[in-house]
């Protein structure tokens, strides 16, 4: 059985474990290690946990919304004051999600595009959290990591949508070199699918104010609160899906993440880790 996005990058935490915590620097914090010399860190994120402004965004598309980070994304920008529109496939997606009060539901194929920009017309900010993680491709051997994304890019565009928040991996473009070989070798097919839905974004829409969010190794469990957002493309470790999904309500609300990429890492968990090493 091939090991999912989280179990890989699982094992690259405990790989590096007694080297990860040296590596972190959240935004706005001094470091004298792997500091971008040229893209001097923002200022005023919060870690994660931390008492979140009201949005500034007053209809949010997402993606990716029925599980996982999504799913807490969803719960942050509802409590953040944003009403959202969640794009889902199946009844019971939809059931959930139209229980819940701010909620507008898109029944709708990430891989058509009719259906995302549809479902995002209206909205002044998207965020989108597809992965398909190493589950087999579908028939047409498309990713909904590169194609779904891509979708979602493409429609803010057309649509005037300035404001997107993308969610992908370390071990993508620039911080290929945070995940161990061994690591990387058996994610490089889902990798490449969203490291060209980061080109995508940051190549062709220069007039949005993008941010993408890289996180390490998730975990299923209640959120930390000492999650961070860093520059540093060579950090490495875990992180709660929810404290993912808080931290991407903050990057979607800080001017200070435009146009910047980060990786969503909690520096406890490392040093938790070490401890027990």
């Amino acid at each position: 059985m091939m090991p999912t996005l989280r179990t890989a990058l699982l094992f690259a935490l405990a790989a590096i474990a007694a080297s990860a915590v040296s590596a972190f620097a959240p935004i706005g914090s001094e470091s004298t290690s792997h500091r971008h010399a040229t893209s001097p860190p923002a200022t005023g994120l919060r870690m994660a946990g931390d008492a979140a402004p009201a949005s500034k965004y007053s209809k949010v598309f997402v993606a990716g919304g029925s599980r996982g980070v999504g799913r807490a994304v969803v719960d942050g920008l509802l409590s953040a004051g944003s009403e959202v529109v969640a794009l889902v496939r199946t009844d019971e997606a939809e059931a959930e999600l139209s229980a819940l009060d701010g909620v507008t539901v898109a029944r709708g194929d990430a891989f058509d595009y009719k259906a995302v920009e549809g479902a995002m017309d209206g909205c002044d900010a998207a965020i989108t959290t597809m992965g398909q993680g190493t589950d087999p491709v579908g028939e047409n051997g498309k990713r909904v990591d590169y194609v779904g994304n891509n979708n979602v890019i493409e429609a803010a565009g057309i649509l005037g949508v300035t404001r997107v928040v993308l969610v992908t991996s370390i071990g993508c473009g620039s911080s290929k070199e945070a995940a161990p070989p061994s690591v990387f070798e058996v994610l490089k097919d889902v990798l490449a699918a969203k490291e060209r839905a980061e080109n995508v974004l940051i190549k062709y829409y220069t007039n949005m104010n993008w941010t993408i969010v890289r996180p390490g190794g998730l975990k299923s469990e209640p959120a930390t609160g000492t999650a961070i957002l860093t520059e540093n493309n060579l950090a490495i470790g875990s992180i709660h899906r929810e404290d993912v999904a808080d931290l991407v309500v903050q990057a979607l609300n800080s001017g200070n993440t435009e146009r910047k990429i980060l990786s969503a890492v909690d520096p406890e968990i490392s040093a938790s880790a070490n401890a027990e090493a």
